[in-house]
């Protein structure tokens, strides 16, 4: 087959549609993006009518993967780390249904926080489920393992997670094909109770589960993920798992690397692989992109021996990206830098787009909200979080998607008033609505700002469920219509726009206020597109 130059990303969206793939379900989260793109933009997935449409969250998205496999295709399911956490519910609940058609659970995990809130390790969510998880070390093994996926997953009639992590996710390299399978029929399980956990069924295939995991970890004890390559120096052994072996790599490319190597990307661990390194070398050290899992596991409660070495003893730092320098120094050889970096270049903080609405309508909260003092405006996800930078300093919390309007509920409950929550539309339909209703129940005295631009800004532009439709979801989750208000954030509306939500902040109840404008960026692409087309 041919040879593509592809992202980690591409590569994994690539070698799903190249082994079956009927659907992909996902909601837009860096840096899990560019593969749900990639198949929206296939002609291989337009020509076999691959589902492709985003989800409204992590948690429908996983739901409706479960479903494809329900039928019996094969359904990919992509997200971000802390996306797992919004899908965690049914995530873990398709370990004890299983998976009837291949289910590939593609988890993009964020370490030093370029786009997120945390470091979290989805490894260990992989673990607590029980499934089996695949972690690539380079763009061919994330192609090779995304197609070997979905057969495991179809062998053991169970999901199968594939972590990735940002720096395999947007770097690129030479990736070979496989061959093209058809997707699968439409075959439901044999079992009619499979998918129907009561309690009953439940305990029946949780116990199924079980007895699989001695299946798991032989698998990964044979796999050719998963090998041991000998080295003449044995005072150190080191495990390497995922990205990490291609760190470790890097520092040995002129010559053989004298310490033996276990690189681990595929999980459960291999026990019996472990025990022939730990009996062989006078100490490990663990090479892990992440939390030190793989470390903990090893080292127990106590690490008595003391040798084992890592992320826990400061061998190698504990919090952010892993890199070669990082093993280098833990392996006592040269580090290689590149130039310094010039005095006279400073480090910029992220900004607003020039023009951005959400510009406008910080500038209108803020002389609206002048008379309360500060701290009492509570934000969510999105480009709009950079109103917590100067010049707006306008916004006073960002947790999880969602919890700007709960947040605010509970600030109000609590006396501190008035309470405003700021959250954009594709946020909003995300996870703010469930919000919004607990508000509406009690009548709390919020003041909702969804900042409407058309769009899902923050990770590129894509389609936002709430298009349209946010006036009217409010008003069916029980919102007064007088107090859903409609604005124009720009700068010829201010003094209108202050009025409005003085008013509304002001009300003793639930007012939602919607200052509507496109995002400068997609109206700019979509006048590009527009003019391209008249030529």
């Amino acid at each position: 087959m041919s040879k593509l130059l592809l992202l980690g990303d591409e590569a994994i969206a690539q070698a799903a549609l190249d082994a079956g793939l009927s659907g992909v379900y996902a909601y837009p989260g860096t840096p899990s993006t560019e593969i749900t793109e990639f198949i929206q933009h296939s002609k291989q997935a337009a020509e076999g009518n691959v589902h492709h449409i985003w989800a409204t969250n992590e948690k429908t998205a996983m739901e409706s993967a479960i479903g494809m496999s329900y039928a019996g295709k094969r359904a990919l399911v992509c997200m971000k780390h802390v996306g797992l956490n919004v899908a965690a519910d049914p995530f873990m609940n398709s370990a004890i249904t299983g998976a009837n058609g291949g289910l590939v659970v593609l988890v993009a995990d964020d370490p030093s926080m370029h786009s997120s809130q945390d470091e979290q390790d989805s490894r260990f969510y992989a673990k607590f489920a029980m499934i089996p998880c695949f972690e690539p070390s380079n763009q061919q093994e994330a192609y090779d393992m995304t197609y070997d996926a979905f057969d495991f997953s179809e062998k053991y009639k169970i999901p199968v997670m594939l972590r990735v992590t940002t720096r395999l996710a947007h770097s690129r390299a030479g990736v070979e094909r496989k061959t093209i399978r058809p997707q699968n029929e439409i075959r439901l399980h044999p079992n009619p109770k499979q998918f129907i956990l009561l309690p009953g069924n439940a305990r029946v295939y949780y116990k199924e589960l079980l007895d699989k995991q001695t299946h798991f970890v032989a698998e990964s004890e044979t796999s050719t993920y998963n090998k041991l390559i000998d080295g003449p120096n044995k005072s150190l052994g080191i495990i390497a798992s995922g990205i990490g072996y291609n760190y470790v790599k890097e520092n040995f490319i002129d010559t053989p690397c004298p310490y033996p190597i276990l690189k681990i990307t595929q999980y459960p661990l291999p026990t019996e692989k472990i025990a022939q390194l730990l009996d062989e070398c006078d100490a490990v050290l663990v090479a892990e992109e992440g939390y030190p899992i793989i470390e903990e596991q090893l080292r127990g409660l106590l690490n008595r021996t003391g040798n084992i070495k890592g992320r826990m003893d400061g061998t190698l730092p504990r919090t952010g990206e892993l890199n070669p320098n990082h093993l280098a120094k833990a392996l006592g050889i040269k580090e290689v830098h590149g130039p310094a970096i010039p005095e006279i270049v400073v480090g910029r903080p992220p900004a607003l787009c020039f023009a951005c609405p959400h510009i406008d309508s910080y500038n209108a909260l803020n002389e609206a909200m002048a008379p309360y003092g500060k701290g009492k405006v509570f934000s969510d996800i999105g480009c709009y979080t950079l109103g917590a930078l100067p010049p707006y300093n306008a916004i006073y919390s960002t947790v999880d998607m969602g919890a700007s309007i709960t947040m605010a509920k509970g600030a109000a409950d609590s006396g501190l008033l008035p309470a405003v929550a700021v959250i954009g539309d594709s946020t909003f339909t995300h996870s703010g609505m469930t919000s919004l209703l607990d508000a509406v129940y009690e009548n709390t005295p919020i003041t909702v700002l969804i900042l409407d631009n058309n769009t899902t800004g923050m990770t590129g532009g894509q389609d936002s469920h709430a298009l349209g439709r946010i006036g009217n979801i409010c008003k069916g989750l029980g919102v007064e219509e007088e107090h859903i208000r409609i604005i124009k954030p720009l700068k010829n509306q201010h003094e209108q726009n202050v009025q409005i939500i003085s008013e509304e902040i002001a009300y003793q109840g639930v007012s939602v206020i919607i200052p509507t404008r496109e995002c400068v960026q997609t109206l700019s692409r979509r006048m590009k597109a527009k003019k391209q087309h008249m030529l």
